[in-house]
């Protein structure tokens, strides 16, 4: 009778060791669901299955997203959110200056530069008026003779561009709202300055004619997503130069292999002389946030980032640009590049194209 009451205490011990060890395990695994803000020219990364796959079988995450401009999601609602994905470290800047040190941690986890997107014809006669340099199958553009054009009122038609309306303009997102527009407009105000890093001084001096320049725009996309989509869509007359990511033109030419071949012989990526980096700083507001940031980047992440979506990540992005896209001119390394001003000076440039300062 003992030796059958041990035994029945005996296999129940080892039910419940295996009962603990598999809730054990499953604690271990349980999947965690993540939400934030995110920026649009990000979408088509955190939309791709492998991403959601690795992220959810390696890495035990499930990451849901609101799309928000990357200045718009610092001023957005916060409850509920584990982490802000914006473009650039204005953004950041923007949310420390708004919330002190209320996040768990903030890391760059991808970079690319802004460029201009347009179509040959315009890139040939901003070549004729000597504003487009080549090399190495590069296009490169003359920002200040660019942005001198603009301003002077420069018609279409005067440059040999007869078939579009009006006056020259460079198309961005919203200063105001997107990082891209934000980035440009700050490169713009650089280029007021004698191309120099613009200050608080400088953009007193020289707030009418940045102001001028974004008020020729009109409406303008929240979203460098939605701009570079209508690019492609809308053609030459709509939007003749927009600006946009490095990492759109790449992603595009991957994700849409036949569209592309259909619009590569027609579209030209210029990059400024000088441009800036968008550094895309992930933000962490919570501790599931921040178990996000380690594995954005882990090396299969990064390498995905890169090879699908045209986000410049490791060593080798930055030195081998282009050899896997089926994109003419994207250079090895971005060269001329010239600092944004800094968050004060962006807020100053902010305040001028919204209400002249």
């Amino acid at each position: 009778m003992k030796g059958r009451i041990a035994g029945l205490v005996i296999l129940a011990l080892v039910i419940l060791a295996a009962l603990a060890y598999q809730n054990f395990r499953g604690a271990k695994t349980r999947e965690i669901a993540i939400n934030g803000y995110l920026g649009g020219e990000k979408t088509g990364l955190f939309d791709d299955e492998r991403f959601t796959g690795l992220m959810q079988k390696k890495y035990s995450v499930s990451i849901h997203y609101k799309k928000a401009g990357s200045i718009d999601m610092v001023n957005a609602p916060l409850e509920g959110m584990d982490y802000l994905f914006p473009s650039s470290y204005t953004a950041l800047e923007l949310y420390r200056q708004k919330y002190g040190s209320a996040y768990k941690r903030a890391e760059v986890v991808f970079n690319s530069p802004i460029v201009l997107y347009t179509r040959k014809n315009v890139a040939e006669a901003f070549k004729k008026q000597g504003w487009v340099r080549t090399e190495d199958e590069t296009a490169y553009i003359d920002l200040v003779k660019l942005i001198d054009a603009i301003l002077a009122d420069t018609a279409w038609s005067s440059v040999g561009l007869g078939e579009l309306y009006g006056t020259m303009y460079v198309l961005s997102t919203d200063p105001l709202k997107s990082n891209s527009g934000n980035m440009f407009a700050g490169l713009v105000a650089n280029m007021l300055n004698g191309g120099e890093v613009a200050s608080g001084e400088s953009i007193a001096a020289n707030g009418p004619e940045l102001k001028r320049f974004f008020d020729k725009l009109g409406y303008l996309e929240s979203s460098s997503a939605d701009l570079f989509n209508s690019f492609l869509k809308t053609g030459i007359g709509a939007r003749p130069v927009i600006v946009g990511y490095e990492s759109q033109i790449l992603e595009f030419s991957v994700e849409h292999p036949a569209d592309w071949a259909y619009v590569k012989d027609d579209i030209v990526v210029l990059y400024p002389e000088p441009t800036v980096w968008s550094a895309h700083p992930f933000i962490a507001l919570t501790a599931g946030g921040d178990q996000v940031i380690d594995a954005l980047l882990e090396e299969d992440i990064q390498a995905l980032a890169w090879e699908t979506h045209g986000f410049r990540t490791g060593v080798a992005s930055g030195q081998q640009a282009g050899r896997q896209f089926d994109v003419t001119g994207v250079p090895g390394q971005v060269k001329k590049v010239i600092q944004l001003p800094g968050p004060d000076t962006m807020q100053k440039i902010m305040d001028t194209i919204s209400n002249g300062g």
